[in-house]
This record gives C-alpha cells, structure tokens and sequence, in this order.
C-alpha cells in the first residue's frame, strides 16, 4: 500500500531505530555518534538524523545546531544539514522538534495524537532526498513514540533494524531486556547491542579503564542471541565536545561553522576510533538482516 510516508523514504536504503530500555545511558550520543561515524564511512554516503524525543530533543545541542529554524520548500521541509558548511555537497541531513520550537527552553506537552501527527510529518513532509541510512534517535522504553513510527513504516518494514544502548549496570540491564521483548512483538529486527559508559576514557593518555562494572551488555546479548555490537567507555573529550555546541549568541560570531566544526572535531576522538569499529559491525550486519527479512516476507 502507499502512502504519503512511503513515497517520501521511498529512496531511503536503510532505517536504523536507536533504542533503549530506560533513560540516562547515552542514547542520544550513541546515536550521534552513529550518524557522524556512517557520514565518515565514506565520501559519498549520505545520511539523515531524525530525533522522535519529542519532549527531549537534544540531537540539536549536540550537533552545534541549536537556534536553526526549518524552511519550507514546494517540496517540504528542508532538513537542516550539520555538514552544511564543508567544500562538498551536504551528506548529513537533522531533524528535530527542537528546531521548531520559539524558545529551546519550551516545554512540550502533547498527549498520543499529537505526537503521532508529528511522527508523521517528520516522515512526510520533510525532503529526506537519496538517503544511504536513517538514523532515528527515539525515548527511552517503549512507548507512543516507537508504535507511531512503526505503524508509518510499515510500507518498508524490510528497510527497519535497531539497535539497542545499554550500560552495564544491572539496573539497566533489566530495563534493556524489557526493550527487547517488544521488538520480536512487533517485528523490529535488533542489529545487536551496544554497551554504553563501560569504562572511562583517561583525557590525558586516551587509556581507557574499567572504573564501574563493565561486560554486562556483551553478556546480556550473548544470552539473547544477539550480535554485540562493541562497547563505549565514558569520554571526556566526547562530553566536552557535544555540551561546548553553544547556539547562536552566545559565542558572539562565527555559529554558521559550528556544526561543521563538530563534525571535524569528533573524528579526532578516541570515541570515533572506538566507534568505527562498531559502525563497521552495524554494514556487516544490516545486509544479512535485511535479506532475511525480504525472505519472511515472500514466503
């Protein structure tokens, strides 16, 4: 069947659904850091980000694109593009209910219906253009927000995997298992698990060491069966780098590079060594998972 949503992602190659079993563990960043390591993938792999944390959107802050707006097209929204300002064409396209918002400091309070309408034009409306990967950044838990998107999907329900942020403390752990059970309920393939803030990162000699508990995801993940994607420890020079992305104002010039900025930063971390091998995980993946997803829904 089509619909307004399928024609529009029609040319988007793959959907990749962030998720995680409860809030705190580092969603967002891992989902940054996952689109910014695919767009370093390759010269000409081109990329979206779309945040459905309608009531805590921050892909914006990180990406050093706070205070954006949203322009309207004949063909819809344009997505504001994080990479906007390099020597080549645009490849990393955002989205974010943060960039329609008067004051960042405005709180969102919208029941079910209203969310879902937005899920649906973020899908629509927006001129995602010839995407390689999708990546959607959701809240934790499993709620409004993941059935909305999944119900608009469906048309190209092969295209769909996610990915699973846990850190390695018990509490979360239980939480993240929570998560998993839904995705086999609703047909949401797992590409695997990525355990998050196991370890730390030292800022002066890159070591990184295992001050809290750590191997509780890799363990989790073999008991369920699925692929470990990789961990990632806490990285000060990570923190820094997403929380300094200061909107326009308050840097007193030069916010139009920004974002750019951050992008070409984040490659010298140890984060986006460490990530690249988790974003290498994710390619070997995704085309396995999805053959077979083609294969359950021709049978």
């Amino acid at each position: 069947m089509t619909t307004p949503v399928s024609r529009r992602i029609n040319s988007i190659k793959h959907i990749i659904i962030v998720c995680s079993g409860k809030g705190g563990v580092g969603k967002s960043s891992v989902a940054t850091q996952l689109a910014l390591s695919l767009h370093a993938s390759a010269p000409n792999v081109h990329v979206g980000l779309l945040d459905v944390d309608l009531t805590g959107p921050s892909l914006p802050r990180m990406l050093g694109l706070d205070g954006h707006g949203i322009h309207q097209s004949s063909d819809g929204w344009v997505p504001v593009y994080a990479d906007a300002h390099g020597q080549s064409v645009p490849r990393l396209a955002c989205m974010s209910i943060g960039f329609l918002l008067k004051n960042r400091g405005d709180s969102v309070v919208w029941r079910g219906p209203k969310k879902n309408a937005m899920i649906r034009q973020f899908l629509s409306d927006v001129r995602w253009g010839e995407l390689d990967y999708l990546i959607i950044d959701t809240p934790p838990g499993t709620s409004d927000e993941h059935l909305s998107l999944l119900e608009h999907l469906a048309p190209v329900h092969s295209r769909l995997s996610a990915v699973i942020v846990t850190t390695p403390q018990a509490v979360a752990l239980l939480d993240a298992i929570k998560c998993l059970s839904f995705t086999p309920a609703v047909g949401l393939p797992v590409l695997g698990v990525i355990e998050n803030m196991s370890g730390y990162v030292c800022p002066c000699c890159g070591e990184v060491s295992n001050v809290f508990s750590t191997g509780g995801g890799e363990e989790m993940a073999k008991r369920e069966g699925l692929p470990f994607l990789g961990r990632m420890p806490l990285d000060p020079e990570l923190v820094t780098l997403l929380d300094a992305a200061e909107p326009p104002g308050e840097t007193g010039g030069g916010q139009e590079r920004k974002s750019f900025e951050v992008i070409e930063r984040y490659q010298k971390t140890t984060s986006a060594k460490l990530f690249a091998a988790i974003v290498a995980k994710v390619a070997d993946t995704i085309g396995a998972v999805q053959v077979a997803e083609l294969g359950i829904q021709t049978r």
